[in-house]
C-alpha cells in the first residue's frame, strides 16, 4: 500500500543502471501546483514510534477531510495527525496539526479504499474541494490531474523508496485516462490513469483527482515496487457521492 508524487528518473543514453546507485535521482514529469490551487489539501502524518506513514487529503467542509481509508492507522500503537494549509508554503496563516479528536467514517458493507475525516472544530479561511458534477466525469483518454507531496526519488532500477524524502512543494501532474470506473476488490470503485515517465509514489496516496476544476477521484495507495510501470488507481468519487452527501449531512 502507498502513496503520490510525480517522477520521471531522467537517464542518460547508454548509461547502465547500477543496483548499488541510485543514478543520481534526478527526477522530472511533475511540476510545483500554482499558489492558487488546491489550498484545500491536507497533508496527513501517522507514526508508530519506528514507522512513519505520509498521506494527502482534501477539504471538502468546515469540519470534512476526504482521504483513503489506509491513509489514517487504526492499529494499535500508531498515532494520527492532520495540517492544513500546507500549500501554497509561503501562505501567511498556518493552521496547527489537529490531533486526536477526528471521527472516522466509512462506507457501509465491505471496505473500501475512501474514507472522511471529521474534525471537531470548524475549519475558517481555507478553500474547500468542489466536489464533482458526476453527470461529466471523467472519460477514457481525458486529462486528470493529480497531485500529492510524495517522495521524488527513486531507488536502484526505479525502485519506489518507501522512506524517501518527501517534496518540498506540493506535486502536480496531468495524466491521461487509461481505464474507466471498474470495481476491485479491497479497493472499491477506482478509475486508472497513466502518462510517460509520469507516476505517483509513496506519500500521494488520498491527495485528489481533478478534473474541469473539481475533485472526481481519490489517489490509491497501491504503488507497484518499479517507477512508472503501471497506471495509478484512482478511487472514484462519484461511486461515493451518495454516501458523502448523506454523512456530512447526518453527522
Amino acid at each position: 500500500m502507498a502513496l503520490l508524487k510525480v517522477l520521471l528518473l531522467l537517464l542518460g543514453l547508454g548509461v547502465s543502471v547500477n543496483s548499488a546507485v541510485s543514478l543520481q535521482k534526478r527526477i522530472i514529469g511533475g511540476h510545483n501546483c500554482a499558489d492558487t490551487e488546491r489550498q484545500y489539501h491536507v497533508r496527513l502524518e501517522g507514526s508508530n514510534g519506528t514507522h512513519t506513514n505520509l498521506c494527502g487529503g482534501s477539504l471538502i467542509g468546515r469540519k470534512w477531510i476526504l482521504t483513503a481509508d489506509t491513509c489514517w492507522k487504526t492499529e494499535r500503537g500508531w498515532t494520527n495527525d492532520a495540517m492544513l494549509k500546507v500549500h501554497p508554503r509561503n501562505a501567511r496563516v498556518k493552521f496547527p496539526r489537529i490531533q486526536g479528536d477526528i471521527g472516522l467514517y466509512h462506507p457501509e458493507g465491505w471496505r473500501h479504499d475512501i474514507t472522511l475525516l471529521k474534525i471537531q472544530i470548524p475549519v475558517t479561511n481555507v478553500q474547500f474541494a468542489p466536489l464533482p458534477d458526476c453527470s461529466n466525469r471523467p472519460k477514457k483518454d481525458d486529462i486528470v490531474q493529480l497531485a500529492g507531496e510524495g517522495a521524488m526519488t527513486t531507488g536502484p532500477n526505479n525502485e519506489q523508496l518507501s522512506n524517501a524524502v518527501a517534496a518540498t512543494q506540493l506535486q502536480c501532474v496531468d495524466m491521461q485516462v487509461v481505464e474507466a470506473t471498474h470495481f476491485l476488490p479491497t479497493y472499491g470503485h477506482v478509475f486508472s490513469a497513466k502518462a510517460q515517465n509520469k507516476d505517483v509514489c509513496f506519500g500521494d496516496a488520498g491527495s485528489a483527482a481533478v478534473f474541469n476544476g473539481k475533485m472526481y477521484g481519490v489517489i490509491s495507495p497501491g504503488v507497484p515496487r518499479y517507477a512508472c510501470e503501471s497506471a495509478a488507481s484512482i478511487v472514484d468519487v462519484c461511486e461515493y457521492m451518495e454516501w458523502i452527501r448523506a454523512t456530512l449531512s447526518e453527522k
